[in-house]
This record gives structure tokens, C-alpha cells and sequence, in this order.
């Protein structure tokens, strides 16, 4: 199945061998992401340096761009775990609609457990979201159901370039959970989490080892789901294909 735009079927139906651009905020992500056909980059969740590293980029050099990793959720249904697959991806005033739906049927058939797969928007931050409040506030602002800092970077750097683009996002903080502060400060420059920070802090202050332990369960389950989900970036075939073509940008 190829990943790349066009209009003439002899052109769209032929092996395109050049790599998809996975984009992913942590190590963890990057690491279920890897793999033959794949180029990732993470951002350790900072929005600058994301973009500086897609600035570094050939854009003739892939074939199209997937955001995939961890997400908050903003609608009060969606639990950790649940995969979320964008139909759009908005930031302020600025909307791109997804190129490309991943199949919810083929998602339905691999090792999800009790997760489920459901299409909504994505939001796209400069800074976490952590509190209830600002999640519940964002959620009525702009209707997304899920929330990260990497999709509309990723969406923009794909519209700038006329390259499909695909969000994949796995729950990892429900709407009805704030994340601590430590969670957030504990993120390495390589994507990585600083475990000793984490320990530190808890040390320092006990009274959050609680909302830490309730956290790492979110996040840990949050991941399982995203390793089930790691079938479809193989090549693309995960990817339908009916409505190939550039990834619109609507302001």
C-alpha cells in the first residue's frame, strides 16, 4: 500500500521504497516505532526542538509523516489505553485535517485487550496540559478529544511539504486525572525518564507517591496499547489509502 500522494493508479500503486517519518515526543515511543522503513525522531517533548530537528529534514526523502505515541485525554469517555486516531489535528486558529484514517477494523483485531479505537481531533500544545480543569476547558474550546505537542508540528511540517500525514495517539492521562508535576519535569533531553529525579522528588515529598504510582499504571498501560498499535506503521499497511493526497491545512 503506498503512503505517497498522487493521481495517476500506475504511480500510486507502486513501491515507494523511501522511509515514513514516525514523530513521537519520548524515548519509549521511539522505541516501539523502530524499524525497517521507518525514520524516527523524538522530540523528549519539547515543541522547539522538534522543529528544529524535522528543519534538518529532506522532505523528498519520505514518504509521509505519522505522529504516534501518548496522548492526554480531553473527553471525559476516553481511559487510559484507549487509541485515538485523529481526523484532524488543530493548534489555535490553524486546523489540518488528517490525509489518511488508520483502519479500525484491522486495529480491532490485534492484542488491544479492553482498549478501544475511536476517531476524533487532536489538539496540539506548546505546554502540557496537566490539570483537570485546563483539559475540560480545552475540550470545550475546540471539541478535540485528545491532546499532545507534537501532532500539529508534525501536521504542519506534512501540509508544508505535500506529504500524507496520519495521528495516532494512545490515551496515557484521562480528562478526570491531573499529571503531577514531577511526571512532567522528569522528561531527559534524549526522550528518556529520569527515574532518579522521580525518586528524588518522592523522597522530598511522599505525599505524591500516590498520584506518581496512579500515573505510571496510566502510562504503562498507555504503552501497551501503543505496542499493539506498532503493526501498522509496517510500510504503511495499516494505512488506508482511498483518499490519498496532500494533507490540507485549513486556517
Amino acid at each position: 500500500m503506498n503512503l505517497g500522494a498522487g493521481t495517476d493508479a500506475s504511480v500510486d500503486n507502486a513501491f515507494d521504497p523511501r522511509p515514513i517519518l514516525i514523530v513521537t515526543g519520548l524515548a519509549q515511543e521511539a522505541r516501539i516505532a523502530a524499524g525497517p522503513g521507518m525514520t524516527v525522531i523524538c522530540s523528549s517533548s519539547d515543541p522547539q526542538q522538534l522543529r528544529a530537528l524535522l528543519a534538518t529534514l529532506d522532505p523528498s526523502t519520505i514518504r509521509g509523516v505519522i505522529s504516534f505515541g501518548v496522548a492526554g485525554g480531553l473527553c471525559p469517555s476516553l481511559k487510559s489505553g484507549d487509541v485515538v486516531v485523529a481526523t484532524e489535528v488543530m493548534a489555535g486558529d490553524s486546523r489540518w485535517l488528517a490525509g489518511f484514517a488508520l483502519s479500525e477494523e484491522l486495529i480491532a483485531g490485534t492484542a488491544l485487550g479492553n482498549s478501544r479505537v475511536v476517531q476524533g481531533g487532536v489538539a496540539g500544545v506548546e505546554e502540557v496540559v496537566a490539570a483537570q480543569a485546563g483539559k475540560a476547558a480545552l475540550h470545550l474550546e475546540t471539541g478535540a478529544i485528545a491532546v499532545d505537542m507534537e501532532s500539529h508540528i508534525a501536521a504542519a511540517y506534512a501540509a508544508e511539504a505535500g506529504l500524507p500525514f496520519a495521528a495516532l495517539r494512545v490515551v496515557s492521562d484521562p480528562a478526570d486525572r491531573a499529571l503531577p508535576a514531577l511526571a512532567m519535569a522528569a522528561v531527559k533531553p534524549n526522550g528518556d525518564i529520569d527515574l532518579r529525579k522521580v525518586l528524588r522528588g518522592v523522597a522530598r515529598n511522599p505525599l505524591t507517591l500516590r498520584a506518581l504510582v496512579s500515573t505510571g499504571l496510566d502510562f504503562n498501560r498507555a504503552l501497551r496499547s501503543l505496542r499493539g498499535c506498532r503493526a501498522f506503521l509496517l510500510g504503511g499497511e495499516g494505512l488506508v489509502a482511498e483518499d490519498a493526497g496532500e494533507v490540507p491545512a485549513v486556517a
